[in-house]
């Protein structure tokens, strides 16, 4: 587990997290860089819109491994977000938009997601068998 400050620039710790992770679990390439990627939107996503960088306020992020899957949960401090009233990013009215497209990538990169605590926390499941 790790806890980080709501600043935008801790994001390089989660790198090293999932390098660390990557290597003692000899996870494959390709799952490495939807781990990266899935897990880096859900801290910028706790730390912006989660926590409103309020540096007071911290991300925590667990990770578990069983014997198919390695799944990570990433939680902020805030008030939570309805993740099922989100706008489709690739509904034609929305594809000029700006932001809005890092929960969409986070659930087509993971095996599983789910949310809990009202949205405050992501649960994101990563197929890795012969890890």
């Amino acid at each position: 587990m790790i806890q980080l400050n709501s600043d935008i620039n801790n994001i390089t710790e989660v790198e090293s997290f999932i390098d660390s992770i990557v290597d003692r679990f000899n996870v494959a390439p390709e799952i490495y860089g939807n781990i990266l990627i899935s897990i880096t939107e859900a801290v910028t996503n706790a730390i912006v819109h989660g926590n409103d960088s309020d540096l007071t306020k911290k991300v925590h992020i667990n990770m578990q491994k069983n014997e198919k899957d390695i799944v990570f949960r990433v939680s902020d401090e805030g008030s939570g977000f309805d993740h099922a009233t989100l706008p489709d990013p690739t509904a034609p009215e929305n594809l000029l938009t700006i932001g809005g497209r890092g929960v969409f990538m986070i659930k087509q990169l993971c095996d599983d997601v789910a949310f809990h605590d009202n949205g405050s926390t992501v649960e994101m499941r990563f197929r890795v068998e012969n890890a």
